[in-house]
């Protein structure tokens, strides 16, 4: 009974997810409007194909009734034209909708999320892609199939009210069988779900770290994974194959056995071979409609037969989905003064999603306004995990963390008024000026320039003919080490920052280049704040302070 709530529980946090994505449904009420006025055009599609057929055993005129059959042919084209258009309208904006949603989520992840850039990607292509047939085609035929059935079978009674019993009674298997099919598609769909969106993450993980496999010469390993995962995904959809078709298969003969049924019994009662008494006695015009129109009673049903593959997708989406809404955080930021802040954590521990141990256990200290506090310690010491706490990407279990004595809050950041400077430094393929002013859209020419020349950067623009308009490819090409990290130095002195954050600032340069940096880090500490981690004693040497730290077992 737990399991069987807990499924309901699920089964309703999809359907208002669903709902929610949707938003008003108007395009899904327009798109079943269209699907029920094709319902009442076969009507009158049958309706003139049997009044013809009589007109013409007759000898009387067709031509009304002829053109009554073609009005209402063309008026079921245009609605089934039109109900696609439609629910293709609202597909594509509930798809926009949702696609800045889950972008919007990723960006926001809390500290510590383990989703990989490759998940996040294929949730925000391919699983969000995943809803457009839920939105274009299963709401729609859903609602449809609720109303359209009835609408003919009332037609077909005001004809003959045996025929249409006969119909209602084998809507029943019809519908059980439907349910079947229905359940076990279920399962198998979400299996093949998640099998692509492992293949898809792990594609885009392994592109994206393509270099690293190429110099690792582990290319014949990750082709063998993704081989494996690959595979995984052609069984799985086999199998929801096999389920299809099974599925169409049943559903196919319980409408063919309704409309042979039918059939039977309007030929019978013609001829007045039936064997058994019945209420009514079908001339040919009425026995052609109910034939003409016995097809289209099962027509609703069969559109939502060949539409639910799509609503088993969208809703083994949705649970991926909101899981990554979930994730996000509404990080609050901190705002920092324009003077240099002073800094407290109080028995400070972050601990990781995926790790048994924590990165910083009980760690303590304070910095003073104006004050330059090295963070000294090993690799895998939690040096960097101090400073990301503050910048609300690293996961603060216990503790607390104060700027100018206010708390800072769960997941919260004063990224507004600090600036960063790391072993990595980001470029864009763009110009030297253009690299340098992404600390701040807003910044002067001139203010661009001083920047470099207080980041050192002079030496290097003078020996470049376009001086700082010289354009830059993504990997730098062209620059050593020392001076990309000038380049981060001067992005970091061009945002009016009071808080500096270095995290091995002159990690893996040559002595030269690394008392180079140095002496620009010092030259611009005045006014700020500078919290840095380190493990060289050459630029601790510079701090006010040193903070020992010891990594953990």
């Amino acid at each position: 009974m737990a399991v069987l709530a807990i499924d309901r529980s699920a089964a309703a946090e999809r359907r208002a997810y669903l709902k929610e994505v949707v938003g008003d449904g108007g395009r899904v009420r327009l798109s079943t409007s269209l699907l029920l006025l094709d319902s009442v055009a076969a009507i009158g599609f049958a309706a003139g194909l049997a009044g013809a057929a009589s007109a013409l055993v007759a000898g009387s005129a067709i031509w009304g009734w002829v053109t009554l059959t073609g009005l209402s042919g063309l008026a079921r084209g245009l609605c089934v034209w039109g109900s696609a258009r439609v629910g293709a309208r609202g597909a594509r904006a509930a798809k926009s909708q949702l696609r800045e949603r889950i972008v919007t989520a990723a960006l926001h992840r809390a500290p510590g999320a383990m989703r990989t850039s490759g998940e996040l990607l294929q949730a925000a292509v391919d699983e969000v892609e995943a809803i457009d047939g839920h939105v274009a085609r299963f709401l729609p035929a859903r609602q449809a199939a609720g109303l359209s059935p009835m609408i003919v079978m009332a037609a077909i009674a005001v004809a003959s009210p045996v025929s249409a019993a006969i119909l209602f009674a084998t809507l029943v298997p019809f519908i059980l069988a439907l349910i079947l099919a229905g359940g076990a598609a279920a399962d198998q769909s979400r299996r093949q779900f998640a099998a692509l969106a492992r293949l898809s993450g792990l594609f885009a993980d392994r592109l994206r770290a393509l270099p690293v496999v190429l110099a690792f010469e582990a290319s014949e390993r990750e082709a063998e994974r993704l081989g494996i995962a690959a595979q995984d995904v052609a069984s799985r959809t086999m199998r929801v194959l096999r389920v299809a078709f099974l599925s169409s298969g049943a559903l196919e003969f319980f409408s063919a056995l309704s409309v042979a049924l039918v059939a039977v019994y309007c030929g019978f009662n013609l001829l007045g071979l039936l064997p058994f008494p019945v209420p009514e006695t079908l001339d040919l015009a009425s026995a052609f409609f109910v034939l003409a129109l016995a097809p289209e009673f099962y027509a609703p049903l069969r559109r939502l037969a060949a539409a639910y593959h799509d609503k088993q997708a969208a809703e083994t989406a949705v649970d991926r989905l909101s899981a990554v809404e979930r994730e996000a955080t509404s990080a609050s930021a901190l705002p920092v003064a324009g003077e240099a802040p002073g800094l407290s954590f109080e028995s400070v521990s972050i601990r990781y999603d995926d790790t048994d141990a924590a990165a910083v256990a009980n760690v303590t200290f304070a910095v003073r306004p104006g004050e330059i506090v090295a963070l000294w310690g090993p690799s895998g010491s939690g040096k960097t995990s101090l400073l990301r706490v503050l910048l609300g990407l690293a996961p603060l279990a216990a503790g607390a963390v104060r700027v100018n004595g206010e708390l800072l809050p769960p997941c919260g950041s004063i990224a507004a008024g600090a600036s960063w400077l790391g072993q990595g430094t980001l470029l864009l393929p763009k110009t030297i000026a253009q690299n340098i002013g992404l600390a701040d859209p807003h910044a002067s020419r001139a203010r661009i320039e001083e920047a470099a020349r207080q980041a050192g950067l002079i030496p290097m623009i003078k020996g470049r003919p376009d001086g700082l308009d010289t354009l830059l490819d993504a990997r730098g090409s062209g620059l050593s080490g020392g001076e990309r990290r000038r380049i981060g130095l001067a992005r970091a002195i061009l945002k009016p920052a009071p808080l500096l954050l270095l995290d091995e600032p002159t990690a893996h340069l040559d002595a030269a280049a690394e008392h180079a940096m140095i002496e620009t880090i010092a030259s611009v500490a005045k006014g700020r704040t500078i919290l840095m981690a380190t493990h060289s004693e050459a630029l601790a040497a510079i701090a006010d302070r040193i903070i020992p730290l010891e990594r953990l077992a």
